[in-house]
């Protein structure tokens, strides 16, 4: 049978076999009228009173939103607020984009991402977690760092944070205190949020809110320089809004997280010799450091010993800043690169993401389809594959004409699960 993977802006179409399990979220039409689901949010948000009340004319207002890798709808949210708020003069407003430790945006991008209007009217800043100068230190973190927050941020009269809610590999969701810690935090905090200790706890993972360490720092981060208001949103398979939260940060972020839990968490009977997925289309697939997402959806439901096919475009390369690729060159296998990251005396940017990969790949092998190079796929430890069907045929060698095939096609926004 056929069955089409999100990639890139489009959808990537591929034959398996009739028996093959298809795993995706429980659909949910896009709201008819979302601006005016948003709007009525903002009216009526949970645990706040109205936000037009809560803000004086005088005010000086950030809006944190989430940057290009994610498919929030900035561009209706971000206009509604200012609208709402059109008792504060626009020169008080600054938007501030979330790029934690990812590359600036450029004016075009921004534009795509908030419109015309906005970027001609708006003040808007790129994060920069590197420049000290930006940054203000608002605590100390009981997880061992000095916090360090955007200084715009901290210092404005009144926070908003936006952001949409989807699974999340290792915070449980995102969404929420995420936009904030690592959105719009210094390298030292993000650098121990993502330490080796924190992304390889067995807590932090796909769902799990209840204990997992990496949710509570980013909370207990937030708890020292609060947003005043939450404005988050859930998006289907085409990206359309399909339910709104807005209010206190916490509360409303809670029931945006048990909303999603509810139609994307599917329970799996067994796991699979060979687990195919997405990893989500455009913009998350828009380089390989991302589709690590994809590949630790998968893990949850391949066997041990099997193999993930993940397709993901990579219209932006690996990419080409930050330390991902460099990573690999310090070992010679995914086992190797965990001891090394696992070593105290170990420390770089972005080994983070390479942790997440090497895990799974001492579990399963990883098949890349891409618009990556062959070394570039190869230099990441990967195998790369320009046709997944026949690749597919060449599995049957290695677990049998009866192999057991699972497909993920919305990749990590489903994340299937096996009792054990």
């Amino acid at each position: 049978m056929k069955t089409n993977l999100l990639y890139g802006q489009n959808e990537l179409e591929v034959e398996v076999s009739e028996d093959a399990f298809i795993v995706e979220p429980n659909h949910l039409p896009g709201l008819e009228n979302d601006i005016g689901a948003l709007k009525e949010a903002l009216k009526n948000p949970i645990g706040t009173g109205p936000l037009k009340e809560m803000v004086k004319a005088t005010d000086k207002v950030a809006i944190v939103i989430s940057d290009i890798t994610r498919p929030t709808p900035n561009h209706k949210m971000v206009p509604v607020l200012i609208e709402e708020l059109n008792h504060v003069p626009i020169e008080n407003f600054v938007i501030i984009n979330g790029t934690g430790t990812h590359r600036d945006q450029t004016r075009e991008e921004f534009v795509q991402m908030l419109g015309d209007w906005v970027v001609d009217n708006v003040r808007i800043i790129n994060n920069q977690c590197h420049d000290q100068e930006t940054l203000v230190n608002v605590g100390k973190s009981k997880f061992g760092c000095d916090v360090y927050l955007n200084k715009e941020y901290v210092e404005a009269d009144f926070r908003i944070v936006t952001g949409f809610i989807e699974p999340h590999f290792f915070a449980g969701f995102s969404g929420g205190p995420k936009g904030i810690m690592p959105g719009i935090a210094g390298i030292e905090t993000i650098m121990t949020f993502h330490n080796a200790r924190m992304i390889g706890d067995a807590r932090s993972t796909w769902g799990n809110m209840e204990d997992n360490p990496v949710q509570e720092m980013t909370r207990e981060i937030n708890r020292m320089c609060k947003p005043n208001f939450m404005l988050n949103v859930t998006l289907n398979r085409e990206k359309e809004i399909t339910a709104v939260f807005a209010g206190e940060l916490y509360e409303a972020h809670d029931k945006g997280c048990e909303f999603v839990k509810e139609h994307a968490m599917i329970k799996c009977d067994d796991r699979f010799d060979v687990v195919i997925t997405s990893n989500s289309g455009y913009p998350l697939d828009q380089n390989l450091y991302q589709a690590v997402k994809g590949m630790s959806a998968a893990h949850k439901i391949v066997k041990k010993g099997g193999t993930i096919i993940v397709a993901s475009e990579c219209s932006d390369g690996l990419p080409s800043h930050g330390n991902y690729s460099k990573i690999f060159e310090f070992a010679d296998s995914p086992q190797a690169l965990l001891d090394l990251i696992n070593d105290p005396n170990f420390k770089m940017f972005d080994q983070w993401q390479v942790q997440k990969q090497a895990v799974t790949q001492v579990w399963a092998d990883v098949y890349v389809y891409s618009m990556l190079t062959d070394e570039q796929v190869i230099g990441s430890m990967l195998k790369p594959t320009h046709n997944i069907e026949q690749t597919l045929e060449e599995l049957k060698q290695t677990y049998g004409e009866n192999m057991s095939i699972a497909v993920l096609p919305l990749g990590p926004l489903t994340i299937p699960y096996v009792e054990e």
